[in-house]
């Protein structure tokens, strides 16, 4: 959903409205709803949550899971820890680089988007990947391209 107003916003966030304990779930359902979390929203959840705008933003930028611009159609997570580190993912990193896919910027090729991202909870099956929230274990380019064409087609 592209097009919001102030007015379905607060009307997703109406459960809340007044706790400022709930501003983290209220970054979640928007970007549920919306895919991302446009900079007009963290006024919406300000004042929905009766906090300054500098709490939310607080929150939104501390989790590395939120948005502010909307998603590529397919976005692909590759852990960086150090488990997965440990398992060999500079290759993989550097085999997706190879194929013009930057995971430390987050660029968008052929409408697939990658990321890192630290811990996938995966680390017995590293390096660990996700594509669109499915994990990968033992990721490979060949394996994670394989899971963005099934979500493609």
């Amino acid at each position: 959903m592209s097009n919001y107003s102030e007015e379905s916003i607060l009307n997703f966030l109406g459960p809340y409205k007044g706790d400022g304990s709930t501003i983290l779930r209220s970054l979640q359902l928007v970007q549920e709803l919306l895919g991302y979390v446009p900079d007009s929203a963290l006024d919406i959840i300000a004042k929905n949550s009766n906090v300054s705008r500098a709490e939310v933003y607080g929150v939104f930028t501390f989790y590395s899971d939120f948005r502010s611009t909307p998603p590529a159609k397919v976005v692909v997570k590759v852990c960086v820890a150090e488990a997965c580190q440990a398992s060999g993912n500079a290759d993989l990193i550097s085999e997706l680089h190879d194929k013009g896919y930057d995971i430390h910027k987050g660029n968008i090729k052929d409408d697939i988007q990658m990321e890192q991202t630290f811990c996938l909870g995966n680390c017995a099956l590293g390096p660990a990947a996700m594509v669109n929230g499915a994990p990968i274990g033992r990721a490979t380019c060949e394996r994670i391209f394989a899971a963005t064409s099934a979500v493609t087609q």
